[in-house]
């Protein structure tokens, strides 16, 4: 029998949503979910160090992916804009055991996929050591809420710079403002490694280069993976496994064949639409791979003629005690991402 808890039905939502100040996690969207959980991890910490900072804006200490989670902040994107399902709709089908080998049916979201895959595919293959790090450096600002405030409250944009073990041997490195926090599996009181390995079992939502070069690069099997390595986690599975590529696409490096896989995988999620002008954390407009969920869109955002991806942008479609519809609640805009060979130092390659 499963421990997972069943979803509220809509009426029960309402009701929920009308006595507690703060909506339930499993109809929270997956980034908030992620930012509850960064604070009570900043909450420990801080308890451990009384000396110690605290830590805003920190996503996944232990993946620090892509993955969840566009700057211009008062934009207002309505919903007219994207092309698929009814906005606000949640398939709640995962992948068919019968449907491995069948293509999606052509849809806008589908054939821009289709195109992004061929052009991610046709990247030449790096040279990657295993003492080498992944180096990514973004402008990101996620929203927060809390109890005694409910409202999603977007935070200023700042600079973010991840650096990712190879093989997962290293602690990596997370520079935010103004601080510079180990990635590692297990930290002392002050926040230092306590032994000199980073990430010795990567999974999905904590991959290190080595992991995604092992991933299938057929992406019905990679799909499948995918659902079968997060089920029962997030708010339900067609939009986990969205969340979960798109944490794979904003802060890590993955192979071409992975990186074309992972788009048509997506391709193949229900729900998936294209949103015609979107804007990243750096002002740069682009065209948009989104879904729904819960009155937010998550949208991954790429460059219209060279389909590179840019970032993410997360917006309200919905009226929600927690937000309005137009508002932006999360916005990423990836600078540079390239390998180095010693945390602390800069890539300087673009996309």
């Amino acid at each position: 029998m499963s421990t997972t808890p069943s979803r509220p039905t809509p009426a029960e939502h309402e009701e929920i949503a009308r006595l507690l100040p703060v909506p339930d996690e499993r109809d929270r969207p997956a980034r908030h979910q992620q930012a509850l959980k960064d604070q009570l991890l900043r909450e420990f910490r801080q308890d451990a160090a009384p000396a110690a900072k605290p830590r805003f804006g920190v996503r996944r200490l232990t993946l620090v992916a892509v993955p969840l989670a566009a700057g211009a902040l008062a934009v207002t994107l309505a919903t007219n804009g994207a092309s698929g399902p009814t906005p606000g709709a949640e398939p709640n089908a995962a992948v068919a055991p019968g449907s491995a080998g069948k293509a999606p049916a052509a849809t806008p979201a589908t054939v821009l996929l289709d195109r992004i895959a061929t052009v991610a595919a046709a990247k030449p293959a790096r040279t990657v050591r295993d003492d080498q790090y992944i180096h990514v450096s973004s402008t990101v600002a996620w929203s927060s809420q809390s109890d005694a405030d409910p409202v999603m409250r977007l935070d200023t944009p700042h600079s973010r710079e991840v650096w990712l073990s190879v093989d997962g041997s290293k602690p990596g490195l997370l520079r935010e403002r103004g601080e510079e926090i180990p990635l590692a599996g297990a930290l002392d009181k002050d926040g230092r490694p306590v032994d000199p390995v980073g990430n010795p079992h990567p999974t999905l939502n904590s991959p290190t280069y080595r992991y995604l070069e092992s991933l299938p690069t057929d992406p019905d099997a990679l799909l499948k993976k995918i659902y079968d390595e997060t089920k029962g986690q997030g708010p339900g599975p067609d939009q986990e496994a969205f969340v979960t590529i798109g944490d794979l696409l904003r802060e890590q490096l993955a192979p071409p064949k992975v990186s074309a896989a992972l788009y048509k995988a997506a391709a193949r999620i229900p729900g998936v639409t294209v949103v015609d002008d979107a804007v990243d954390a750096a002002g740069r407009h682009g065209v948009a791979v989104a879904r729904v969920h819960a009155g937010e869109r998550t949208e991954w955002i790429f460059d219209r003629k060279s389909l590179e991806f840019l970032g993410e942008r997360g917006v309200m479609v919905e009226d929600k005690h927690w937000g309005k519809s137009g508002q932006v609640t999360a916005t990423t805009a990836v600078l540079s991402r390239g390998v180095t060979d010693k945390t602390g130092e800069a890539s300087g390659r673009k996309g």
